[in-house]
């Protein structure tokens, strides 16, 4: 039986990054740094530093996710398409809430290796798991010490069995923050809810890449829009003689959007896939709103989601306009080929005309020749018949006279089987 060679690989892929099992209490650190390919090997090497620094197994070339318990840290990294991340454990969580993200996780791990990962952060966040609650009704938390309490997002997650406080903001020292209280749960699933938090961040900044470019082409398109219509009355008003400047025009700005829409093509579908990503992970959260607060699916539907029509509508746009462009050029270019083709059946019937007129005179020339060489022949009769006088006894005018017809046929017969011949030849 032969395997294919890819086989385990692409059995492996589905177990490449399990979920973590965490125990509460525990705080969680978790960074994302956009990266290229040149930056991911840089970031692994720069990984590898860390682990040889503490004599821990290093991961290999090709690795996209390594595990290592670093003293009470355990760090958790991935290599994504266009991104690595960075995930910080430590267990245990001070009592005060002001003091919950005053030491993040991540603070264990030397400060010049963070500040020196390669790649540009992203996205940053801090999560805090308080112990397991055990009471019938859910705490009232106060949480003004720790959050934004003007800008709270909050919902009962996985099935009623835990709460997800937020507020979705920056902090001061540049990591989002979020509270998570669960009843007593299985380790793994609350490392899957920890992870889908997480990837909703990471996949909501990664979707919004595309916000920038959206704006820029804005007025961009406005503008290439004005000059199409601007083109399309040029067409309708001008003359058959201006039709080329207007298709060179119409092909340079055909150009100009299309390079457009090739710069940044990628980047909206790319954003597009990480919003279904971030959709997705939501409705695994299955939230339920409580206490009136917003659940973080609707603050998305809200905030995240004009953003993503803003890019759809931007791409929408940019294929339309192709698209016009494309039809007002065919239009274009099929005028264009029609004055060709009527000025070349002009050209062809001027040709034909002057044919016609060359063989008018072509057969002119040829009865002027007949007589000529009738002339010529039949004087070479006479001067014969002359010098045979002697001889023939034959009047040499007479003789003359009587071989201009004939000669004349014969001159005239020939050149018709010429002509028949020349006719085989062209068929």
């Amino acid at each position: 039986m032969h395997e294919y060679a890819l086989r385990q690989q692409l059995h492996n892929e589905i177990h490449a990054r399990p979920y973590e099992r965490l125990l509460t209490p525990l705080q969680i650190s978790h960074m994302a740094f956009l990266a290229d390919a040149q930056q991911q090997a840089q970031a692994h090497a720069h990984l590898c530093k860390l682990l040889s620094d503490q004599q821990l197994p290093l991961p290999s070339e090709d690795s996209g996710f390594y595990v290592a318990d670093i003293g009470a840290v355990r760090l958790r990294w991935e290599r994504h398409g266009e991104f690595t991340s960075y995930t910080f454990m430590r267990q245990g969580l001070p009592e005060a809430v002001p003091s919950w993200f005053d030491h993040c996780a991540c603070s264990a791990i030397s400060t010049a290796w963070r500040q020196s990962i390669p790649g540009d952060l992203l996205s940053a966040n801090h999560i805090a798991l308080l112990p397991d609650h055990t009471e019938p009704h859910w705490p009232q938390l106060e949480l003004d010490a720790a959050l934004d309490a003007e800008a709270l997002v909050a919902s009962e997650v996985a099935d009623g069995q835990a709460r997800v406080y937020t507020d979705l903001r920056i902090h001061a020292d540049g990591f989002a923050r979020f509270v998570v209280l669960s009843r007593a749960m299985s380790p793994r699933r609350r490392g899957r809810l920890t992870q889908r938090l997480l990837e909703i961040e990471t996949y909501r900044m990664l979707s919004l890449l595309a916000l920038p470019a959206a704006r820029e082409m804005t007025p961009l398109l406005a503008q290439y829009e004005v000059e199409l219509a601007q083109v399309m009355d040029a067409i309708h008003a001008s003359q058959s003689e201006r039709d080329r400047p207007t298709l060179d025009r119409l092909s340079q700005l055909a150009s100009i959007v299309e390079s457009r829409y090739a710069q940044h093509h990628a980047r909206f579908t790319a954003s597009s896939a990480y919003y279904d990503l971030v959709n997705r992970r939501i409705a695994d959260l299955h939230e339920q709103q409580f206490g009136g607060l917003q659940t973080i699916g609707q603050f998305m539907d809200r905030r995240l989601a004009p953003a993503m029509q803003t890019c759809a509508h931007a791409v929408r746009r940019m294929q339309g306009l192709s698209e016009r462009i494309s039809r007002c050029s065919n239009l274009l270019r099929t005028r264009v080929e029609v004055q060709v083709q009527q000025q070349n059946r002009e050209l062809l019937a001027s040709m034909n005309r002057r044919q016609y007129l060359q063989l008018r005179l072509q057969q002119t020339v040829e009865g002027l020749s007949v007589a000529a060489i009738t002339y010529y022949a039949s004087s070479l009769v006479g001067h014969m018949f002359e010098a045979a006088h002697g001889w023939l006894q034959i009047d040499a005018g007479i003789a003359q006279g009587w071989s201009i017809p004939l000669i004349a046929l014969g001159v005239w017969l020939g050149l018709r089987r010429a002509h028949q011949r020349l006719a085989k030849l062209d068929r």
